[in-house]
């Protein structure tokens, strides 16, 4: 049996990329490691779903640069002492590491030396996303200081995956080597996101008036919640009986609390505060549209949400911000687009899913039948070729049709 170790600066369990992969190394036959932080009040070892996984206590407290570079300085020299130690009685084929940062692909370079082959799993683009998260200039020393590295990074990979067409190209254009690139997206496991026939018992169900907008998931600045509720100010007078549900926690739920008081929504805005991952597909089931308003910025234009191919799954339209990875994928004829940072343009297309049943049922058939090539029995079989291919293990023929007949780099 081959073992495979993944590396994520992260909480394994939260992260929906990370775990998606290693369970499908494990339902492969493949043995499979983890190193990730631990959750507060979380255990040092564990096995998951058939993945072990051993954490470092660092806790995530992260504001300033300064503290980003304390913690990922801690986690990569952890890191490089742990992946050979275990390296002597698993003797991993390939160690995956997921960015960020990006130059945490270096920590593993014993165990390259002691015959692993190195994967980089570029999660975001991290010049951009400094650019976008502190607002600093695409020419300021510290995002050529990421430019480099992230260029030398991609460079000393055997490997590299990236979350879609677009970063691809961005990539490439700074000196990626396509010929080692793939893309696997972030698509949502379908069986793990089956909507249920009844909803679950905690689950409001509105009454048969009422018209519900429903966006779920963390409540920061960027994905314009503000904006939303704005927007359903503007429109709410033309949508009797219409609702917007908020679910998610986040540093803006108090601002969007008061937000809403302030526009005189408190009755048709409902923040409901975290929900359960297990219970969305059934509030989705609740809802008629689903609403991503998304801000634009040189980072979010490349942001494609996991919230996305949610929506589709459970059936339901989506208004979505105008950005250039969406629509890379996706065509007018398959989502509701408004211009980003708009409230007005989003009002419009609020309005108008309200009052048109038939574009709803369009919208909706034509979501899923451009969601088919991105989805993740295909993303899957992606990643298995890759791993396959560096492990020497014969990958099932079928499979590897599919793979390459989505764009695989073989």
């Amino acid at each position: 049996m081959k073992s495979v170790c993944q590396v994520v600066q992260n909480v394994y369990d939260i992260d929906p990329r990370v775990r998606r992969k290693a369970e499908a190394l494990v339902a492969a036959g493949y043995s499979v490691d983890v190193l990730a932080l631990r959750a507060e009040g979380g255990r040092k070892s564990y096995c998951l779903n058939g993945v072990n996984v051993r954490t470092l206590a660092l806790g995530k407290k992260r504001g300033s640069l300064v503290r980003y570079f304390f913690e990922y300085t801690a986690f990569f020299l952890w890191t490089m002492v742990r992946v050979p130690l275990q390296m002597f009685s698993r003797q991993y084929a390939v160690v995956d590491v997921n960015s960020l940062p990006d130059f945490l692909i270096f920590a593993p370079v014993i165990a390259r030396w002691m015959g692993a082959k190195l994967i980089l799993d570029l999660h975001e683009i991290t010049p951009e996303f400094y650019m976008s998260k502190y607002g600093i200039g695409g020419r300021s020393w510290t995002i050529r200081l990421m430019t480099y590295l992230e260029k030398i990074s991609v460079r000393f990979a055997d490997r590299v995956l990236t979350i879609n067409i677009p970063i691809e190209d961005l990539l490439v254009s700074r000196g990626l080597d396509r010929s080692k690139s793939t893309v696997v997206m972030n698509a949502v496991d379908e069986a793990r996101f089956a909507v249920s026939a009844t909803s679950s018992s905690v689950v409001p169900r509105p009454a048969s008036t009422k018209f519900v907008m429903i966006y779920h998931g963390t409540l920061t600045d960027i994905y314009g919640l503000d904006i939303a509720i704005e927007a359903f100010a503007l429109a709410q007078g033309e949508m009797p009986g219409a609702e917007l549900w908020i679910l998610g926690s986040g540093s803006e739920k108090d601002k969007l609390a008061a937000l809403a008081e302030a526009r005189g929504l408190t009755t048709k805005v409902r923040l409901t505060g975290q929900v359960p991952a297990t219970e969305i597909p059934a509030w989705l089931s609740q809802s008629e549209v689903g609403i991503l308003p998304i801000r634009r910025d040189v980072f979010l234009d490349f942001a494609f949400p996991n919230k996305l191919p949610e929506f589709i799954i459970a059936g339901k339209p989506v208004i979505v911000s105008r950005l250039k990875a969406i629509r890379h994928y996706f065509s007018e004829d398959a989502l509701a687009y408004f211009e980003p940072n708009d409230p007005a343009d989003l009002a419009r297309e609020m309005v108008r899913m309200y009052g048109d049943p038939q574009a709803r049922t369009r919208l909706t058939a034509r979501a899923r039948e451009e969601y088919v090539p991105i989805r993740w029995d295909l993303m899957r079989d992606r990643y298995l070729v890759v791993i396959g291919d560096l492990t020497d293990v014969k990958v099932n023929a079928a499979r590897q049709s599919r793979a390459s007949a989505e764009g695989v780099n073989l």
